[in-house]
């Protein structure tokens, strides 16, 4: 069986309840942690709106049935990590977003998931889980010694 190696992920759709309120959310957001924007019709005529940038696409598009709320415990999406190379810049994206009037929380380390986990979170509109964490020693660990065999990511 032939190995497939992935290199990142290339895009994550996300439905929103309300394409105004959302888009009023992510342009901000997103430009400010350096994405670009497009928009426009897709499947079936559909408005989306596409953030990017040279490593991955975030999508917003609308629901559906926008009367059912996201829930991150059922079966499907949990919450969205971003990673930037170290603490500094997980600070930097905090007061960016509170610059921007996003509710986050404060910056700090989080031991219970890595010695070095440094993040900070925030919700969308409709309560999908962003974040956005430090490039961990573990992660670097994994990157520099990934043919020496396998190891167990946190």
């Amino acid at each position: 069986m032939p190995q497939v190696e992935i290199t990142g992920i290339d895009h994550i759709y996300v439905t929103v309840s309300d394409m105004s309120r959302s888009e009023a959310f992510y342009d901000p957001v997103m430009a400010m942690l350096g994405f670009k924007r497009s928009s426009g019709p897709l499947a079936g005529g559909d408005h989306h709106v596409h953030y990017f940038n040279r490593i991955t696409q975030l999508t917003i598009r609308p629901a559906k049935d926008p009367s059912r709320a996201h829930d991150p415990l059922s079966p499907g999406l949990n919450h969205i990590c971003y990673r930037v190379p170290d603490e500094a810049q997980v600070d930097a994206a905090a007061a960016g977003l509170k610059g921007l009037g996003v509710d986050c929380t404060e910056p700090r380390l989080y031991p219970e998931y890595a010695p070095d986990y440094y993040a900070t979170f925030f919700t969308d509109p409709d309560g999908v889980r962003l974040e956005i964490t430090n490039h961990r020693q573990e992660r670097r660990e994994i990157v520099e010694n990934w043919d020496a065999g396998p190891s167990t990511p946190g």
